[in-house]
């Protein structure tokens, strides 16, 4: 089953996680990794709303919160607990947090 990991962290404190290309070397090593992507950060981000016919613009990340998603990864994995066990691995989870959702179309 494919997974999304968006990785979460703070980015007044980490600018770039170290170790995740030792992790994804790993990953790709294992036959898990299918993809990874990073992101800009949230300062060039834009939200958008439409409401009826209007269309609402908002600089920045959807969610006001500390942590944001700094980028994400695709893995193909057994099931959930593989999925776990991977994400673990990844140096963020020690500095932020990783969400792990099952794509939807496989």
């Amino acid at each position: 089953m494919k997974y999304l990991l968006l990785i979460a962290t703070d980015e007044a404190e980490v600018s770039s996680v170290p170790g995740c290309g030792d992790w994804a070397a790993e990953m790709t090593a294992r036959g898990v990794l299918r993809d990874v992507v990073g992101l800009r950060l949230v300062s060039v981000a834009t939200t958008v709303r439409a409401r009826g016919a209007e269309v609402l613009l908002s600089d920045g990340p959807f969610a006001e919160t500390k942590d944001q998603i700094g980028g994400f990864a695709i893995v193909e994995c057994a099931d959930l607990d593989e999925a776990i066990e991977v994400a673990a691995r990844h140096p963020a989870a020690a500095l932020g947090a990783i969400e792990i959702r099952p794509l939807a179309q496989q």
